[in-house]
């Protein structure tokens, strides 16, 4: 069997938020740069186009006119700036200008000194005027700008981390109080945890604990009511042997050993059969417990079985023991439970009628359903007692028959394993005892 590495669901929670907020923080890093970035290279441009748009009436042709513009031959402008006459006389030019002699009008670039520079042209109706940007200082500009833009989504990534830090921290805190509840609790200890504050994806988590802890708890209590009540039941007749085995210590000849021979061995045959009921049930409310999958049984089948079982037990009482009735049909269910519960009905059956009675085993559908049904020609059972025949260990009063009380609880056992009812009743027909077991409707089944 493989096994996976354990792994911490808010390790992973944590590992995976914090790992998005950094990919989107890069990625809106990298978005907002390179748009900021573009933004300015539009406003430059802007610039540029505007600054020759002002300057198209500011140079007469006159290279007189130079000596009034020194403010734009200021080498500490960013913006060099070129004016040519419509004679191509050139009329101006700023000191640091480098610009070719003839324009391109409109936007390009041009590559001199080693570097590349920015260029706006245009022509007015007397002259023509450029305006030039070293591209390397509008990058380191654009630069400074985009990265005032990038720096709030730095500073605001580990202040998103920390949130959530404390966001996954709190939401699974629930989680980790309900972790300490089960750990810190004794084995024997099954109260349900509480779901107080969970939240709505966990609570259902919690609650089919709980109930997993109240059906444990429930098996927990019914397998120490079985093992006070076998322990209880066992006493009497090891008792018994004990003290027919002392019996026949004291034996002095040979009819009162025979004799005390006899009920020894009466009396272990008690004992086991009572040991063998204990284990069946045993079994059962194992089965019960687990919950192990059901097949298709053919119902007809395992009875006709049962009654080759009891057979030799009904000749040798002289019963008339028969299948009355046994229409086919299959239920879902466990065959070897079902056979037990088919012997144990045709068992007591056959032990409480008296010799040269009858007993019958019907089979009959009832719409969708099967009605197993066990009657005989016995004494009955009360009407006020039949409640309480169903349960371990109850004997009825004043029954001629010594028995453990355990066979119609392992029929009421399996009965319950296949979704089954019960019903104890007086037979119409034989005037003893009737019980019915049925079994619920089983669709696609024939």
């Amino acid at each position: 069997m493989k096994l996976t590495a354990p792994h911490s669901l808010r390790r992973r929670l944590l590992w995976l938020l914090l790992a998005a907020i950094v990919l989107t923080a890069l990625a809106q890093g990298v978005v907002a740069y390179r748009t900021a970035r573009v933004e300015a290279d539009d406003i430059f441009d802007y610039h540029m186009q505007q600054m020759a748009m002002s300057l198209r009436s500011g140079f007469p042709v006159s290279g007189a006119a130079i000596a009034g513009h020194d403010a734009l031959q200021d080498e500490s402008l960013e913006f060099m700036v070129q004016v040519w006459s419509e004679d191509g006389l050139r009329i101006y030019q700023s000191a640091s200008a480098v610009l070719p002699d003839r324009a391109v009008l409109g936007f390009s670039n041009i590559k001199a000194r080693g570097t590349t520079y920015r260029v706006f042209s245009m022509q007015s109706r007397t002259q023509v005027i450029q305006v030039a940007q070293d591209m390397a200082a509008r990058r380191a500009m654009a630069s400074t700008l985009a990265l005032k833009t990038v720096v709030p989504i730095a500073l605001m990534a580990p202040l998103l981390m920390l949130i959530v830090w404390w966001v996954v921290g709190t939401s699974l805190a629930t989680v980790s109080r309900v972790q300490r509840q089960v750990a810190e609790r004794q084995a024997d200890d099954l109260t349900e945890v509480s779901e107080m504050g969970l939240p709505d994806e966990v609570r259902p988590l919690v609650h089919e604990l709980n109930l997993l802890f109240g059906r444990v708890r429930a098996a927990f209590e019914a397998q120490q009511s079985f093992v006070a009540d076998a322990a209880h039941e066992l006493r009497s007749p090891l008792a018994a042997l004990k003290l027919q085995a002392q019996s026949l210590q004291r034996a002095t000849d040979e009819a009162t050993r025979e004799l005390a021979v006899g009920r020894l061995s009466a009396g272990i045959d008690r004992a086991t059969r009572l040991v063998e009921q204990l284990l069946i049930l045993a079994r059962q409310q194992a089965s019960n417990a687990t919950g192990a999958k059901p097949e298709p049984v053919d119902l007809s089948g395992l009875a006709r079985l049962a009654l080759a079982d009891m057979m030799p037990a009904a000749q040798a009482r002289k019963i008339d023991l028969g299948l009355n009735q046994a229409d086919a049909g299959r239920i879902q269910g466990h065959a070897e439970a079902l056979r037990i519960l088919v012997r144990n009905l045709l068992e007591n059956a056959v032990k409480y009628t008296p010799p040269g009675g009858k007993v019958d085993l019907d089979i009959r559908r009832m719409g969708a359903s099967l009605v197993l049904s066990v009657e005989d020609s016995g004494p009955g059972i009360p009407e006020q007692d039949r409640a309480r025949a169903l349960d371990r260990f109850y004997r009825v009063p004043g029954s001629a028959v010594t028995g453990s009380g355990l066979g119609l609880a392992i029929v009421k056992s399996i009965a319950e394993l296949h979704g089954a009812q019960v019903l104890l009743d007086a037979s119409p027909r034989l005037g003893g005892l009737r019980v019915q077991v049925l079994f619920p409707a089983v669709n696609g089944l024939p």
